[in-house]
């Protein structure tokens, strides 16, 4: 009987803090969606200016990643990540009291400096302590964060934005971070295996050897390409479907909700058919399949809400069945003494192409008044399937790489002493 990679009770604790831990960074970023709505009423700002906030997050993130990318492999991992997640918490806070939309714009970047980091640290964790058998099934789990934050964490945001106003969300994100942080503080054992590959003697040519190589290049482009699509439509997510679909703003709560538990389903899904079957087949689908769901989305008008509840979950399957696949090859890119780079240079760019992505569509889509259809959403749309086209290409690439790299039978690799085999 073939060996079956299982994971140890450590690896069980891991995973469910990156998973906690990545739960209130997404939170943190998609409650700007549903508020969008809210924010451009009460701060009387067009979908431009919106667009820019979102952005701002996202361009600081993304310069953050590449100021700290040489020194990403040079720390122990788990003291990194509380540096960041603590001042992620303080950025999140200052989001709460920024009542000015420059004071708003700069908290997002106080905020992006910190919390962009934190998915490339989570990254380069999971490449150290699971091997490439694992990691579909943990890319899974990590990204149930993103789906409780739709069940839980965005619904219970709107409810207490609409009885306490816009700032609560953000003050109810600090309150849970820091019980995670603590627990990250207990639980988490120091990460410092990598250290002992080191050879570059400064952070910046650690940080050149890095950009250098063409396969890690071929990684960050495709990463890139994935991001544009999702952040070109998520800003103006609620305002479409309130201003467009005639959603009202009590039903978009239930609305994010019940997409939420539909993705806690799929993730898992993705996840085990990631680890069970070709990767690149199973992205190469779910990308086929969301791109058919996006082009008539972006097309519709007023219809029932259990009708536009269905269209999103199938749209959120379709997403998820593609990211957990191309994340988990693109793990496999970088070479262990490598992989705190990689990945923050990886973040980098996903987070800087994602903040041009989310200022373009603001240019794109265009609204009379405050309470006026969008305009031009669909263009949006018909973009993504042009940037998604030329990402199959690249993560075909990416498979390519990995598959030279690491044949599909090996089950374990000396970079991953915690695998745990059992016949």
């Amino acid at each position: 009987m073939k060996d079956k990679v299982i994971f140890s009770p450590y690896q069980y604790t891991i995973i469910a803090l990156l998973a906690l831990t990545q739960f209130t960074v997404v939170l943190d970023f998609m409650v700007m969606s549903p508020l969008g709505d809210v924010l451009m009423k009460s701060m009387h700002i067009a979908p431009a200016q919106f667009g820019l906030v979102v952005s701002a997050y996202a361009f600081s993130a993304g310069l953050s990643g590449l100021l700290t990318a040489g020194f990403a492999d040079r720390f122990d991992r788990k003291k990194l990540l509380l540096f960041f997640y603590g001042g992620f918490i303080l950025g999140t806070l200052s989001c709460g009291f920024a009542h000015t939309y420059p004071l708003l714009v700069a908290a997002r970047i106080i905020t992006g400096l910190f919390g962009g980091v934190i998915g490339s640290i989570s990254m380069a964790i999971v490449a150290d302590l699971f091997v490439i058998t694992q990691r579909g099934r943990v890319m899974g789990y990590m990204q149930m964060g993103f789906g409780a934050s739709q069940v839980l964490g965005i619904p219970i945001g709107l409810y207490l934005a609409n009885l306490w106003g816009w700032e609560s969300p953000f003050f109810m994100i600090v309150g849970i971070a820091l019980i995670i942080m603590l627990m990250l503080a207990v639980k988490l054992q120091p990460i410092t295996a990598h250290l002992a590959w080191q050879h570059d003697k400064s952070a910046f040519i650690h940080l050149l050897h890095t950009i250098r190589k063409k396969n890690y290049r071929i990684g960050f482009a495709a990463t890139a390409l994935l991001s544009l699509g999702g952040f070109m439509m998520m800003p103006f997510g609620s305002a479409f479907a309130i201003n467009n679909l005639h959603i009202t703003s009590h039903q978009l709560p239930l609305l994010f909700m019940i997409t939420g538990v539909a993705t806690l389903f799929v993730m898992p899904i993705a996840g085990r058919l990631s680890d069970r079957m070709d990767k690149f087949r199973l992205f190469a689908f779910s990308s086929l399949f969301m791109l058919i769901v996006i082009v008539y989305y972006t097309h519709l008008g007023p219809h029932p809400v259990w009708y536009i509840m269905f269209l999103n979950i199938l749209m959120m399957a379709g997403i998820m069945g593609r990211m957990i696949p191309a994340t988990t090859l693109v793990t496999a890119v970088p070479e262990m003494q490598d992989r705190g780079a990689f990945m923050s240079i990886n973040s980098s760019l996903q987070q800087i192409a994602g903040g041009i992505a989310a200022a373009f569509a603001g240019l794109i889509v265009v609204q009379k008044d405050e309470f006026s259809p969008l305009q031009h959403y669909d263009i949006v749309g018909w973009i993504i399937v042009g940037i998604t086209m030329i990402a199959l290409v690249m993560i075909f690439r990416v498979n390519q790489l990995v598959k030279v790299a690491a044949p599909p039978s090996a089950a374990t690799t000396p970079d991953d002493p915690l695998a745990v085999k059992a016949s």
